[in-house]
């Protein structure tokens, strides 16, 4: 079953995705954390990136087809995890022990990975799975992040990173599922 059924469903949740990326890449990287870590500006462009190719793929090719349903095993069940998980991501953080304003939220890279990581999961297998590359630069970033400044739901990013890795170099191992 498709999400929320039918290609308009896919090129709205494409949309919030390419918007989140743009957001992330625009205001939080290259407009607030460039002034702190030059890195910053390099995750500000590839964020950019991102979103302009869920725009391309997902919006104006209508390529993306996000499926969620029976028959997706342990794939399916990451990807509900990774995508509710990224949605609770601003109570986690609270529940952590960061408090407001410190606290990170909607918009920033954190959670808009994690909740992509879960739309990717929902994907055909094999269906544009060069969309994970950057997911998984900031996988590795913010979850190596996490450990240094105990930003805990920051953890899951590290988990993943690794299910991304799997989902781009053993797709055999996804639920049994044959790659295209």
């Amino acid at each position: 079953m498709t999400l929320a059924r039918g290609r308009t469903s896919s090129r709205v949740v494409t949309a919030l995705l390419a918007v989140h990326w743009l957001w992330s890449g625009a205001v939080y990287h290259l407009g607030y954390f460039a002034a702190v870590n030059p890195a910053a500006r390099i995750f500000g462009v590839l964020f950019i990136v991102e979103a302009c190719l869920f725009a391309w793929f997902g919006i104006l090719g209508s390529r993306l087809a996000f499926v969620w349903g029976r028959g997706h095993g342990r794939r399916g069940a990451l990807a509900v995890f990774f995508t509710v998980y990224g949605l609770m991501y601003p109570f986690l953080v609270l529940a952590s022990g960061l408090q407001w304003p410190r606290t990170p939220t909607f918009g920033v890279p954190c959670p808009t990975t994690l909740v992509t990581v879960g739309f990717l999961l929902s994907l055909e297998p094999g269906q544009f799975r060069w969309l994970s590359v950057i997911p998984l630069a900031w996988c590795i970033t913010g979850g190596s992040a996490a450990l240094l400044l105990g930003v805990v739901p920051d953890l899951a990013l590290l988990a993943a990173g690794v299910v991304l890795l799997v989902q781009l170099f053993v797709p055999r191992l996804q639920s049994g599922v044959r790659a295209a």
